[in-house]
């Protein structure tokens, strides 16, 4: 069993610090900011390359792709955290590996008095869900199988998004799969955090069928979720394809019971909506420039796409005929802390190629306002701006009430063209000097400091350049979380401030996907 060692930031922090004047230098203060100092490059694409952290912070392996099920469901192949061996193939390095599951977002919880981080796997022959037993000192008993299986018994398809819903007791997860594929699956958990009714997945049917990865819920126990689906190419890129939605259900206590699917319309500055049709028939309409501008403001409404429990709809299709805005592959999004869920950030993704020439190719980070997160109404603004540097953003966590890490996956593809792998940054929302928020109508940017600069693992540089073609290439960022593990209402992402520098109970995890998919927990140190 080849076992991830610790990687430890210090070992780059003279270079770091040497570089903190570039790209904003240090996000850290007196005012309880996290203490990064920019990590000066991103890693080359070539050859096999280490982790490098911000020197304030270490990172500790808690599982890794070959480390046994206690559980398997060895019919089926879920016999390891991050292999599906099926076809009994070898688990690495071979011409005919394994299947990689390739572990994805991260949800963080305290039950039972125990410590679990749970995530669904996106990549494989079937979709599960796996509990990581934080408290277990011997790996070999730390992975369990919660669910693989969906109420008849059958196989659901892989997971790409997941969070823990306090209102039902239940994981909530997404498959990013086009209609009649994709969907919200539920499983509940106990009090000890174990699995009820077998473990059985409940596709969510009111929430609909579509390409959804994001998944959050806010305090009045809605829905928010982002989808993926990519759209035809176009000028090197692609059209918008994809919506943000927020289901309102009929009992927040059981999602079963039906309520109602919106989506995000978009108003131009002469107050019609920027619809699908349009945008699509012209991927270059300046709206999308002025969209991706810092400073800019637009009006938002949610349109009702669909009301009642009947079997999963194209939710994709729904939005469309609604006239709400498609955007450039929105991924994820949570609340910021202190603002009463008024205030949702959600990361887009882009083009994730140089040679598109459409606008918003980069993508970026927006930011919806609301009165309430119930509201029928509220704004958009661009939070940060994309760049070929910095782009393909994807996980997005609050790590601070002003400090928001992002991380990138900009694929194998674009790591090629600008010969970087993917980092992970922290946006310092607001200037302390003045107390003024950046980007918020101001015409003024965050600037990104790297406090990751992921590496390329030897299982990962091996399937990127002679592996089978069914495992995903260079390592990719994914499952950046920061959570205290609350399993209550009040523990909602977004209710408290977190302080993962100040409490220990505050708790920092991201996982490395692809090559060894290993899962990490960031300690950061003053």
């Amino acid at each position: 069993m080849n076992t991830p060692t610790i990687v430890k930031a210090g070992l780059v922090g003279t270079l770091a610090a040497a570089a903190a004047f570039a790209l904003g230098g240090s996000s850290a203060d007196a005012h309880g900011g996290l203490p990064v100092v920019n990590v000066p490059h991103a890693n080359p694409r070539f050859g096999v390359q280490n982790n490098v952290l911000t020197p304030s912070a270490t990172q500790t392996s808690v599982a890794w792709g070959n480390l046994p099920m206690t559980n398997p469901d060895t019919a089926s192949g879920v016999t390891h955290y991050g292999y599906n061996t099926l076809d009994g193939a070898p688990l690495t390095q071979t011409k005919n590996e394994a299947h990689k599951t390739e572990p994805d977002k991260n949800v963080y919880l305290v039950l039972g008095g125990k410590h679990y981080l749970y995530q669904g796997h996106e990549i494989g022959p079937r979709g599960y869900v796996t509990r990581i037993n934080l408290d277990e000192t011997d790996p070999l008993k730390r992975v369990t199988l919660i669910s693989d299986t969906d109420t008849a018994g059958n196989a659901y398809p892989t997971i790409d998004g997941i969070t823990w819903n306090p209102f039902t007791q239940q994981l909530l997860l997404t498959a990013e799969s086009s209609a009649p594929k994709g969907g919200v699956f539920g499983v509940g958990l106990d009090a000890n955090g174990d699995p009820v009714h077998g473990g059985r997945a409940t596709r969510l049917d009111a929430l609909g069928s579509g390409g959804f990865e994001g998944i959050q819920n806010d305090a009045d126990g809605n829905v928010w979720m982002l989808e993926d689906i990519g759209g035809t190419g176009a000028s090197g890129g692609k059209v918008p394809n994809s919506f943000a939605y927020r289901f309102v259900p009929t009992d927040r206590t059981d999602l079963t019971k039906g309520g109602t699917l919106q989506a995000l319309q978009i108003e131009r500055a002469d107050g019609t909506p920027a619809t699908t049709s349009q945008l699509q028939s012209n991927p270059s309409d300046p709206f999308i420039s002025q969209l991706h501008t810092y400073g800019s403001s637009f009006a938002t409404r949610w349109v009702t796409i669909h009301t009642g429990t009947t079997g999963a709809f194209d939710a994709t299709a729904a939005a469309k005929a609604a006239n709400a805005t498609p955007l450039k592959r929105p991924e994820n999004g949570v609340f910021r802390p202190g603002t009463g869920f008024r205030e949702f950030y959600f990361t887009e993704t882009g083009d994730t190629s140089t040679s598109s020439t459409l606008p918003g190719a980069y993508g970026g980070v927006f930011r919806v306002s609301q009165t309430s997160s119930s509201a029928d109404s509220g704004r958009i603004s661009i939070a940060a701006v994309g760049d070929e540097e910095h782009t393909g953003f994807d996980n997005i966590a609050f790590a601070t009430a002003d400090d928001l890490l992002v991380v990138e996956d900009a694929g194998d593809g674009l790591h090629t063209q600008r010969n970087a792998l993917d980092s992970g940054y922290v946006f310092h929302l607001a200037d302390r000097a003045s107390g003024e928020e950046y980007a918020a109508g101001r015409g003024r940017a965050p600037q990104p400091v790297r406090f990751l600069a992921e590496g390329r693992d030897a299982s990962a540089t091996f399937d990127s350049m002679s592996g089978p073609s069914y495992n995903d290439g260079d390592n990719e960022i994914t499952g950046i979380h920061v959570s205290d593990g609350d399993p209550t209402v009040d523990g909602v992402l977004g209710a408290k401030l977190p302080r993962p520098t100040t409490s220990p109970a505050w708790r920092t995890f991201w996982t490395q996907q692809h090559g060894d998919n290993t899962t990490w927990e960031i300690s950061w140190n003053d």
